[in-house]
């Protein structure tokens, strides 16, 4: 086991970052001129086919199925290992340099939305769908909106991170994020017991937000061998609603067709 004693002053320079470390720095902003391209539909998403990433297509998918023509949308990738989010459009449209982002063209000033619960809520309260007019309903859907928000770095950043990208395989950090995100698993599992969607009886944006992170890592989607490293086929009620939601006809484009494409 390597033992590391950290310096009095950290340094980015002198610090292992895998492969990430032509990526990462410790300083914000724009690192070069970018002009990113923009088409004609009233919105404009800049992303990638990542569990974030994936949310907005579902979303924009779901508007889509219902016929809300005001919600057509034209998709940009953002490539992150390449350094996209760092270019000084993507930045005027998100300064934390994150995707997915989202340009709305469609009122007098455009308004820029970034993050992805964000964009969620904008959508959903925009064209009034995936989300409850009831006060306590639509308390509970963002309750669980910003669970998934709060909860899910400590699977993606914290257990898909040490299990799957990191330089060395380390027993403390996966132990710890193992232990995190089994949790959350129960959780989501105890509350799906009772329900069919997360927040009651609707499918909303909570469920989106969510089924794309555990969704996907249930459907053994997201970290090799994460499936059966996490017990996954031992939470029977999430496995229910990860395959009920994966048969919507929206779900499905975004996966086979703009989340490919982004990817």
């Amino acid at each position: 086991m390597s033992h590391y004693i950290p310096p009095k002053v950290w340094s980015a320079e002198e610090s292992n970052q895998g492969k990430f470390s032509a990526i990462n720095r410790p300083t914000a902003g724009s690192r070069f001129d970018q002009k990113l391209p923009q088409g004609d539909k009233p919105l404009q998403v800049y992303s990638l086919g990542t569990p974030n990433g994936l949310k907005v297509a579902v979303m924009l998918e779901e508007l889509r199925e219902l016929g809300v023509k005001e919600a057509d949308y034209d998709l940009f990738k953002i490539s992150i290992m390449d350094g996209d989010q760092f270019g000084s459009d993507f930045v005027a449209i998100n300064p934390n340099s994150k995707i997915p982002a989202l340009l709305d063209k469609s009122n007098e000033k455009t308004v820029r939305v970034f993050e992805s619960g964000s964009i969620l809520l904008y959508l959903a309260d925009k064209f009034n769908h995936f989300i409850p007019e009831d006060w306590a309903q639509r308390t509970e859907v963002l309750n669980w909106l910003f669970w998934q928000m709060g909860a899910a770095p400590f699977v993606g950043g914290g257990f898909g991170h040490f299990f799957s990208y990191a330089p060395e395989k380390l027993e403390y950090p996966i132990n710890r994020f193992t232990m995190e995100t089994k949790r959350q698993l129960d959780l989501l599992d105890n509350e799906l017991a009772n329900k069919p969607y997360i927040a009651g009886e609707d499918y909303t944006i909570a469920d989106i937000a969510i089924w794309s992170w555990y969704g996907r890592l249930a459907q053994d989607a997201l970290y090799e061998g994460a499936y059966e490293f996490l017990a996954l086929d031992t939470y029977q009620y999430l496995l229910e609603w990860t395959e009920r939601i994966a048969q919507r006809p929206a779900v499905k484009r975004a996966l086979e067709a703009d989340y490919k494409a982004i990817k």
